[in-house]
């Protein structure tokens, strides 16, 4: 729902049962032909047991092309845009059998996406699917079909988290920092000194620093992305939150990012600026959890390191008077994602707590304060 594939896209493989050849593709692209030589005249697109499948690249031959192919194996994630979460291929395949007793299923199917991370199950028999002629009017069915699924884990695709999350609020000038070697710790040979943050950065300088790798700044989280959740203010209906995403890695940006934050109040959102949201009811009974994403052709890169290397938001929410509270850390996020990765929360006992005196928490009159922002604006 939340976590999508970026460059250089997907890879899926599997491992034919028999002795299969794929004669001809459409969509995508064996990487591999394999060993061919007992083939003559008509040679196969690929003989290799277990071939490994990539996208076709969005300029590909129009001959070449299949419905929802072509964007060089980058896929949104299917609650920011379900139109472009779907990849298909499709693959004429020789020596595997003529009927549905002697074709036999691929075995050991991976995904990668585009690192580690997925695995796959088994395939199993499906229904038949069916496809329609251009016009419509005539329906074909396909011998037999399989379906699989891959499930992602965070712990198979790194041994460290990706990202980090710091809080801070209004009325407390403490700002509780993300956990120290969050997502690993400071070596010579993994960040990049401090002085790479200067604005006349020269990128030549930099690229030839581990060939081109991306590269992350020197800090005491070491993580390539940290959110910053800023209770901003508190009016009588309503209250006010501030989220900053910032990239830490030089010569890598974040297409099409997308974060996710569980907390009690996002079932009464009244206002989100400058990101998209999406509220995810992954119980119909609980509506805490939602997704926020950038905006098309204004904020859906996250840049890389560097004074624009961040993207800003404000929300409000609703109080909801039998639960809300500024006690206990109940203003800050549960859990917290990035791009589909559980990022690092601090300890409870670190977040910012109340003054000694509720009473010194200035309520602000809504209607005043959003006034003062139209001007502004």
């Amino acid at each position: 729902m939340y976590r999508h594939i970026t460059s250089p896209g997907w890879t899926l493989g599997w491992t034919w049962a028999k002795k299969e050849v794929i004669w001809s593709m459409v969509g995508a692209q064996a990487i591999e032909q394999g060993d061919c030589s007992k083939f003559k005249g008509n040679i196969p697109h690929s003989c290799k047991k277990s071939p490994a499948i990539v996208d076709l690249l969005p300029r590909a031959p129009l001959n070449e092309q299949f419905s929802d192919c072509c964007k060089g194996g980058v896929l949104a994630s299917l609650g920011q845009d379900p139109l472009a979460a779907a990849s298909a291929f499709q693959l004429s395949v020789g020596l595997s059998g003529t009927s549905n007793r002697t074709v036999k299923p691929p075995n050991y199917f991976y995904l990668l996406g585009p690192g580690p991370g997925y695995t796959c199950g088994a395939a199993t028999i499906a229904p038949p699917s069916v496809s329609y002629s251009p016009d419509g009017r005539r329906r074909t069915q396909a011998m037999m079909s399989w379906t699989l699924t891959c499930t992602y884990s965070q712990l198979l695709a790194s041994k460290n988290p990706t990202c980090c999350v710091s809080l801070s609020s209004f009325y407390n000038p403490k700002i509780t920092p993300c956990p120290s070697c969050a997502c690993g710790c400071q070596d010579p040979n993994n960040c990049a000194a401090n002085y790479f943050k200067i604005s006349n950065v020269v990128k030549s300088d930099i690229a030839a620093w581990k060939g081109n790798a991306p590269i992350v700044q020197c800090t005491e989280h070491m993580c390539p992305i940290r959110v910053h959740w800023h209770v901003k203010a508190n009016y009588k209906e309503y209250w006010r939150v501030k989220i900053t995403i910032t990239n830490f890695k030089y010569l890598m940006n974040f297409t099409l990012w997308t974060l996710v934050v569980q907390h009690p109040n996002l079932n009464n959102i009244t206002k989100v600026y400058r990101f998209g949201y999406k509220p995810l009811n992954q119980y119909q009974s609980t509506n805490d959890t939602g997704m926020f994403y950038g905006i098309k052709y204004y904020n859906e890169q996250l840049i890389e390191a560097g004074p624009n290397g961040n993207v800003q938001t404000e929300m409000i929410l609703k109080k909801d008077k039998t639960t809300f509270t500024l006690n206990q850390g109940w203003a800050f996020p549960l859990k917290v994602y990035f791009n589909g990765d559980e990022c690092m929360m601090p300890l409870p006992d670190s977040y910012p707590s109340l003054p000694n005196s509720a009473s010194s928490i200035p309520i602000l009159p809504f209607t005043l304060a959003t006034l003062f922002l139209v001007l502004m604006l």
